[in-house]
């Protein structure tokens, strides 16, 4: 998981950092390689009426962002309260995809092969998405790419791939170009 901590319009303490360190722990014990990319920004907002402090998390998860927000006077409970919050979600998160295990698209049968077009791709992240003819979104990491490199790739290539359910959803076994 990629984090980016973030001050504004103050400094940041120690005791904050050590707190997220250990939050995203937690977060990658519980839900490994569920998120890609987790950004947590502390401002100092003295003339807002709710309190001193805002936290937000922006948490990207394969086809969604979760994001959670939180205001007060307590920069550390305001950390504890907001993953506590963004744990929760990610538990939601995870039991919606879950319950739509099961669902096959016509571009993609699960175990078969399937062509689409890149839809989505996140190169800083390693990962992308294909959408089928059907519209189902298709998660891929780059480490399933056949004869080509993430830099190879533009949004509207036409691919063939191999499918498979994933803990998130349906996520491509390999990936190759149409193009020859």
């Amino acid at each position: 998981m990629e984090l980016k901590i973030e001050a504004r319009n103050l400094d940041m303490r120690k005791g904050w950092l050590d707190k997220i360190e250990g939050e995203k722990a937690k977060l990658i014990r519980h839900y490994a390689n569920l998120v890609l990319y987790l950004r947590v920004t502390i401002e100092n907002t003295a003339n807002q009426k709710k309190g001193g402090f805002e936290v937000r998390l922006v948490a990207t998860v394969p086809n969604d962002t979760v994001v959670v927000k939180r205001q007060g006077e307590k920069v550390l409970a305001l950390l504890v309260e907001a993953f506590d919050v963004l744990g929760l979600q990610l538990k939601e998160f995870v039991r919606k995809k879950q319950d739509h295990k099961g669902v096959k698209a016509q571009g993609a049968v699960l175990g078969g092969n399937g062509s689409g077009v890149i839809q989505r791709l996140f190169p800083q992240d390693s990962y992308g998405f294909i959408v089928t003819s059907d519209s189902q979104e298709i998660f891929f990491h780059e480490t399933v790419l056949k004869d080509m490199l993430m830099t190879d790739l533009k949004e509207g290539d036409p691919v063939m791939f191999g499918v498979t359910e994933g803990e998130m959803g349906p996520q491509a076994t390999f990936v190759r170009s149409e193009k020859g």
